[in-house]
C-alpha cells in the first residue's frame, strides 16, 4: 500500500511539479483535488479493513490500525526516497493530508507520530496476546484525547496559508512534543496500573 501511495505521488509530481515538489502549491483541477480526497478516504478504509480481518476485539482492531498506519506512512517516505530521492532531509516540508483541510509539516513530524503508533500498538497487542485486556480508565481516556488533538492542530496550523497558495513557514513543535508526552505518559500509566493489579 505504501508503494501504491508513493507511486501515485510520483505521477502527480511528474504532472504538476516536474521541477520537484515545493510550496506554494500549484492550482490543480477541482476533479483532481476531489479524486485525491477520495483516494485518502479509500486508503484509510483499507487500513481499517486489514486491521478488522485480524483483530479479535475493538482494542486489537484499533491497535492493528495504528500499526498499519505507522508502517504504511514510514514506508511511503522510504519509497519516495527510492523513486525521487525526496525528501532532501527529514526537515523538508510536505503536504501530509487533505481532510478536512491541508495538513503540512516537516517530514520528521509524521514519522515521529508513526513510530509512536507502532510502538504503542505493539505494546497493546502484546498484552492482548497474553490475555490482558488493555482498558483505559475514564480519566485516562479524557486526558489521552488531548494528545491527537494537539498533534492534529500542529499539522493544520498553516492550512490557511496553503489554501491561499502561500508557503507554510512555521511548525508548532511544542504541540507535537506535548501530544507525544501525553500519549507516552498515559501508556506508561496504564501498563503500570495493570502491573499493580498483578495482571502482568
Amino acid at each position: 500500500m505504501a508503494y501504491l501511495e508513493s507511486a501515485v505521488v510520483v505521477y502527480l509530481r511528474e504532472l504538476y511539479y516536474p521541477e520537484g515538489f515545493k510550496f506554494p502549491l500549484k492550482e490543480i483541477p477541482t476533479f483532481i483535488y476531489i479524486t485525491e480526497i477520495g483516494r485518502e478516504i479509500a486508503t484509510i478504509v483499507m487500513l481499517w479493513a486489514i486491521a478488522k480481518l485480524v483483530a479479535h476485539n475493538a482494542r486489537e482492531w484499533f491497535a492493528y490500525f495504528a500499526y498499519n498506519f505507522g508502517v504504511w506512512d514510514i514506508w511511503y517516505y522510504i519509497w519516495l526516497k527510492i523513486f525521487l530521492n525526496w525528501p532532501e532531509s527529514l526537515l523538508t516540508w510536505d503536504l501530509l493530508f487533505l481532510i478536512p483541510v491541508p495538513w503540512s509539516g516537516p517530514v520528521i513530524a509524521p514519522v515521529i507520530v508513526s513510530l509512536s503508533l507502532i510502538i504503542g500498538a505493539v505494546i497493546v497487542l502484546n498484552l492482548e496476546e497474553k490475555g490482558i485486556d488493555f482498558k483505559l480508565t475514564k480519566w485516562e481516556w479524557r486526558i489521552l484525547v488531548i494528545a491527537p488533538l494537539l498533534i492534529f492542530i500542529s499539522f493544520i496550523w498553516e492550512a490557511p496559508k496553503i489554501l491561499r497558495l502561500e508557503v507554510p513557514t512555521f511548525y508548532h513543535w511544542e504541540l507535537l512534543i506535548i501530544g507525544e508526552i501525553i500519549g507516552i505518559a498515559i501508556l506508561i500509566n496504564a501498563v503500570g496500573r495493570l502491573k499493580s493489579k498483578g495482571n502482568m
